[in-house]
C-alpha cells in the first residue's frame, strides 16, 4: 500500500516540476501536440471510412433487410471505432515518446540536473536512440497485447468480466504504461528492456501507483497532451529512488575485496602467500617478535664504527 500511494505521489512530483519550469512543460508539449494531430489524422480517416469497412467485413449482410443490416453494421462501426480509441489511447504514449525522444531525454535530463548528479547519457548516435526506442516499444507492447487478449476473454465471464475484470485491466495498463514512461530515463543509464521489466516487477504496486492514474486521466480528450511533460518528469523522479546510482558492495564481495587485499600484502610465491613454497610465518606470543640474531662482528676497514659508513661489499 505504501508503494502504490508513492507511485500517485510521483505523478504529482512531476506535474510540480513543470509547473515550476514552464519553458521546459511548453518544449514537451511539442512532441505530444505531433502525435495528436496525427492521431486525430487517423481516426477522421476511421470514421470517414468505416461505412465500408463495416460492408466489406460484413458480405454476409448484403441481402439482409431492413432495419438487421443497418443494426448489424451500425454495431460494428461503434466496435470499430471503440477500438481503434482504445487503440489510440494504449499506443499513444509509445508514439509521443517515439516522436519526441530527443525532447524528453533533453527534459528527463534536465529533472535530473535539478535534483543533482545527473548519469551521462550513452554515447551513441540520434538514429540508433530512436531505433533502441522503437525495438523497446515494440517489445512492451506485444506483452500489454498479450494481457490484453488475456483479459479481453475473461471480460465474458458472467460477473467477474463486468466488475473485476475491467479493473485489473486498468492496472495492467498502468504498469505498462509506466515501463514506457520510465524508458527515457532508463535507456539514459544503458539498463535493457528486459531488465526494466524486471525492476519494475519487483515493485509492482508502484508502477500500478504511477501508470494507472495516468491511464484513467488519458481517456479524458487532450489531456494527455498537456500531462505527458510531467508525466516523463515523475517517471525521472522514480527511477531515480528505483536505480540507485552508487550501490554498496554486498557482504560477499566486501569479504573478496578484503582476502584480495591480504593477498595483495604477500608477494606470490613467499611463504604464507597464496602459492608460496613455504610453510607460512610462526606465530609469536603477544608484544614479542620473533628472536633477535646477535649481531655478528663485522671487520672494521677503517676508523670509526660501523654505523657510521655502510657495511662492505654493499
Amino acid at each position: 500500500m505504501r508503494d502504490l500511494v508513492a507511485g500517485m505521489r510521483y505523478l504529482g512530483k512531476g506535474q510540480r516540476w513543470v509547473a515550476q519550469h514552464g519553458r521546459w512543460w511548453g518544449f514537451g508539449l511539442i512532441p505530444a501536440l505531433i502525435a495528436l494531430v496525427l492521431y486525430i489524422g487517423v481516426l477522421t480517416v476511421l470514421a470517414l471510412w468505416s461505412g465500408d469497412i463495416a460492408a466489406w467485413a460484413t458480405p454476409f449482410a448484403d441481402d439482409w433487410g431492413s432495419p438487421w443490416q443497418g443494426l448489424l453494421r451500425g454495431v460494428f462501426v461503434a466496435l470499430l471505432f471503440a477500438g481503434g480509441l482504445m487503440l489510440s489511447v494504449l499506443t499513444f504514449t509509445a508514439v509521443t515518446l517515439l516522436i519526441g525522444d530527443p525532447f524528453y531525454e533533453s527534459l528527463s535530463e534536465k529533472v535530473e540536473e535539478s535534483e543533482g548528479n545527473c548519469p551521462p547519457s550513452p554515447d551513441r548516435p540520434l538514429w540508433q536512440e530512436i531505433w533502441i526506442a522503437l525495438r523497446d516499444s515494440v517489445h512492451v507492447l506485444l506483452r500489454a497485447a498479450g494481457f490484453g487478449i488475456l483479459l479481453f476473454v475473461l471480460g465474458f465471464v458472467p460477473f467477474l468480466g463486468q466488475t473485476v475484470i475491467p479493473a485489473i485491466g486498468f492496472c495492467v495498463s498502468g504498469f505498462f504504461l509506466a515501463v514506457e514512461l520510465t524508458s527515457v530515463a532508463m535507456q539514459r543509464r544503458d539498463i535493457p528492456v528486459r531488465e526494466r521489466l524486471r525492476l519494475l516487477r519487483g515493485r509492482k504496486a508502484l508502477a500500478v501507483g504511477f501508470g494507472t492514474p495516468i491511464v484513467l486521466l488519458f481517456l479524458i480528450p487532450f489531456i494527455a497532451v498537456v500531462l505527458m511533460p510531467g508525466a516523463v518528469a515523475g517517471a525521472t523522479l522514480l527511477v531515480r529512488d528505483l536505480v540507485p546510482d552508487e550501490q554498496e558492495p554486498s557482504a560477499p564481495q566486501r569479504g573478496e575485496q578484503a582476502a584480495g587485499q591480504e593477498g595483495a600484502a604477500a608477494p606470490y610465491g613467499q611463504p604464507g602467500a597464496p602459492g608460496g613454497y613455504g610453510p607460512p610465518p610462526a606465530s609469536f606470543p603477544p608484544n614479542q617478535g620473533p628472536p633477535q640474531a646477535p649481531p655478528s662482528p663485522r671487520p672494521q676497514s677503517g676508523p670509526g664504527s660501523s654505523a657510521a659508513r655502510p657495511p662492505a661489499g654493499w
